[in-house]
């Protein structure tokens, strides 16, 4: 009989020790897919930060300087070079550049019942990419040697914020060759990101563009990818798009601007007629269907064969660091 219950109790015990074996790594998995999914190979595109030592520097007039021609017969000054007016000419801005890396799934649709003004619901059509940002401490700052010149120095930075724009453009042609955009912004749709959640990322977090932009992410430098997950939503766009490009803005801090001297007088605002751009990154795709069906399966990743001109390079692209 001893020997009976000797055998029970330890099948007991083994069976309540493997069954909390199980839960915890149930509990573990579940707490990992959370925090950084896994899929299969080439289910994500990666994207990995660009900084070049040219986004370190723009080098510009100083157009509110050199719009006082009084300043070019400056008293005082023995030397042309040394007067204010020739010094404001091609003067190097430096600054601190980082950028971020970015992961997509592929780009796709989904319908959904959208809540509307009235009350009622309606049914639409929308498209969307999900995605993950790190900051994998990619960024350069220039450093001045004793010669004047300077070099770039890598630097990190511990905590960045994304503050995402995502602007799908379409780059159609008429039956004259001329250009037809159409450009959609990234929309807030509460409705589409819990159903796009449930479909593409079960388990984990997935922000809007306004979630993401309030969360930090911190310096992720070893073999750990954690990141954060993001999704980008266009609705009523024209079926008939064959082309079009995604620009991501936010990824990087590079800017550069533009003046315009001729747009400038002496007495002006600073900086009137100033235009900035940023740089950003260009997502090219394509759909080989027809606005009658449409239909996820039909979009590709990249730039078709023969319609390079449509993004207005020598050769296709998949993608492209711009400023815009």
């Amino acid at each position: 009989m001893r020997v009976v219950s000797y055998f029970l109790c330890t099948c007991l015990s083994w069976a309540f020790a493997f069954g909390i074996a199980v839960s915890s790594s149930a509990v573990a998995q579940d707490s990992d897919s959370a925090v950084a999914p896994r899929f299969a190979p080439g289910v994500l595109t990666t994207i990995s930060p660009e900084v070049n030592r040219e986004d370190l520097v723009s080098v510009h007039d100083i157009i509110e300087l050199r719009a006082d021609v009084e300043l070019e017969r400056e008293p005082g000054t023995d030397s042309k070079s040394r007067t204010l007016y020739e010094m404001s000419e091609a003067v190097g801005f430096r600054r601190d550049v980082w950028c971020l890396e970015i992961a997509f799934k592929p780009l796709r649709m989904m319908a959904v019942d959208i809540p509307q003004p009235s009350g009622k619901m309606q049914r639409k059509l929308i498209w969307y990419l999900v995605y993950r940002v790190r900051n994998t401490g990619a960024g350069l700052a220039p450093k001045q040697e004793a010669d004047r010149t300077f070099t770039a120095v890598e630097k990190s930075r511990e905590s960045l914020q994304f503050i995402p724009q995502f602007v799908l453009t379409s780059q159609d042609r008429d039956r004259t060759g001329q250009p037809v955009r159409k450009s959609y912004l990234d929309r807030i749709i509460p409705a589409a990101v819990q159903a796009i959640g449930r479909r593409e990322l079960p388990g984990g977090e997935l922000l809007n563009s306004a979630q993401i932009s309030e969360r930090p992410l911190q310096l992720e430098n070893g073999r750990a990818v954690e990141g954060l997950w993001g999704v980008a939503t266009w609705e009523d766009l024209d079926p008939r798009i064959d082309f079009f490009s995604v620009f991501v803005g936010g990824l990087t801090n590079a800017y550069d601007w533009q003046d315009s001297p001729e747009e400038y007088q002496l007495g002006d605002p600073p900086g009137k007629g100033r235009r900035f751009q940023r740089k950003q990154l260009q997502l090219n795709f394509w759909r080989p269907g027809d606005d009658l069906a449409e239909n996820e399966r039909e979009i590709r990743f990249g730039s078709a064969l023969g319609y390079a001109e449509y993004y207005g390079t020598d050769e296709g692209v998949a993608y492209r660091w711009i400023y815009r």
